[in-house]
């Protein structure tokens, strides 16, 4: 027998299949999740009854591509930058947004993390990297690389958010995709030194209250922290979801403080100063406040509000290809930088009423926490929300309670509940519920 024999015997018997099957696909498809099967419709699937290309030839070399490439199908899921949030008229002091809606799980792979910078991308010879930590210190000391290696290192899954996260929603919808919405974020391993160690062998003088992080970049960008929060759970990293770090993330080494501001965690990391008052940097004074309505600014609030986006369906990722009875998974994520996410409730009427999802996966502190709800789509119109809740009992808030909290004023930390609404084709829109 020879291989177009084999080869059409072994079609045919995938073809007669097809069709045994198609009859019963028709009726399970009611019951599963959706979209329902493909050979509901009877005719053959020719990806099912024909060979494929990369089934039947000789794929690439293993290591064609010693650091790992993702598929190329997968070429629209990277990050994604506005001219609304560049602040110098180019891309060196501006953002670009992690793409939320096609990722899964809680760890954003490397090169999808969001990147904020203030004088563009620093690339530094970490040969020549060295932090000094100085000021109300007993023993002032600077370190290289391989130095701040040798302390004992510790991992933490954490996620980072700019306090600008959603600042171009503060008047109104803006923007038509989750990425945009809320995609100042991002959720990674890291691995580093918590800082108190380090502290515990300098050793703090008793005046010492706020520490001074300083960036290595053109920016020098600076911040001030409270020594509460420095021998908390402060980190010095230098590696992220198990390699170093990347360029934009501050490569070789970056602060992080978990839970707080992203601009906090000074990337490019040069200099710690302790001393007994804040040092009121250009990043903490014209920017980084919270504008009130009476035109004064509200200084060193830190910690990023418990908050949560449904990511599936968004309006990159909508419901057009369902139809009525179909089950679909609603699923989103949560967050809090006051600690643990206790539970998330959705709506589907624009907050009149309310169901409780399910968490799923890891439910860490400071991190990411996905959560699910099954729904039995009917096609009929929706105004989608969720609503998350941490175990410090802060609640997330409606657009109407955070104006009468924050203010509209202030661009930063905007919490709001996001609202989706969905059509009767299953069209997803980003629109605001003031009521």
């Amino acid at each position: 027998m020879n291989n177009k024999t084999e080869e059409k015997i072994a079609s045919a018997g995938r073809r007669d299949f097809f069709k045994k099957t198609a009859t019963v696909s028709a009726v399970a498809a009611t019951t599963m999740v959706a979209p329902s099967a493909v050979m509901a419709s009877g005719k053959d699937d020719e990806n099912i009854v024909e060979e494929v290309k990369w089934g039947t030839t000789l794929g690439e070399e293993c290591n064609k591509y010693p650091y790992g490439m993702p598929a190329a199908y997968e070429h629209n899921v990277v990050r994604r930058t506005s001219a609304l949030m560049s602040s110098a008229g180019d891309m060196h002091a501006a953002i670009s947004m992690t793409p939320i809606a096609d990722l899964k799980g809680i760890i954003v792979p490397n090169g999808l993390h969001f990147t904020r910078t203030h004088n563009g991308v620093a690339h530094v010879n970490p040969n020549k990297w060295r932090l000094m930590i100085h000021g109300l210190v007993e023993k002032p000391i600077v370190l290289t690389l391989d130095q701040l290696k040798r302390y004992p290192s510790e991992s933490r899954i954490l996620f980072m958010e700019c306090p600008s996260n959603s600042a171009a929603e503060w008047k109104g919808p803006q923007f038509g995709t989750a990425q945009f919405v809320k995609g100042m974020m991002s959720c990674a391993q890291w691995t580093g030194v918590r800082l108190k160690t380090i502290l515990d062998e300098l050793g703090l003088k008793p005046e010492a209250k706020w520490m001074l992080a300083e960036g290595g970049d053109g920016s020098e960008m600076s911040r001030t922290l409270p020594i509460e929060k420095v021998l908390d759970d402060v980190m010095i990293v230098y590696a992220q979801n198990g390699e170093a770090l990347r360029n934009e993330q501050g490569y070789p080494v970056r602060l992080m403080a978990p839970g707080w501001e992203a601009n906090l965690c000074v990337k490019w990391l040069k200099r710690l100063e302790f001393g007994d008052k804040p040092w009121y940097a250009k990043e903490e004074t014209s920017k980084y406040t919270a504008l009130t309505a009476s035109g004064k600014a509200i200084q060193h609030f830190y910690a990023l509000e418990t908050n949560s986006i449904i990511t599936s369906p968004a309006p990159e990722k909508d419901w057009k290809d369902l139809k009525k009875g179909d089950l679909v998974e609603i699923e989103g994520l949560a967050w809090s930088g006051y600690g643990t996410i206790k539970g998330v409730d959705i709506s589907f009427d624009g907050g009149k009423n309310w169901v409780e999802a399910q968490l799923k996966g890891l439910v860490l502190p400071k991190c990411w926490t996905r959560f699910s709800y099954m729904y039995k789509y009917e096609g009929k119109p929706l105004l989608l929300q969720s609503r998350s809740y941490d175990d410090s009992g802060d609640v997330q808030p409606t657009v109407n309670q955070e104006k009468g909290i924050v203010g509209v004023e202030c661009v930063y930390h905007r919490n709001a509940i996001v609202t989706w609404q969905v059509t009767e084709k299953g069209e997803v829109s980003n629109v605001q519920i003031r009521s």
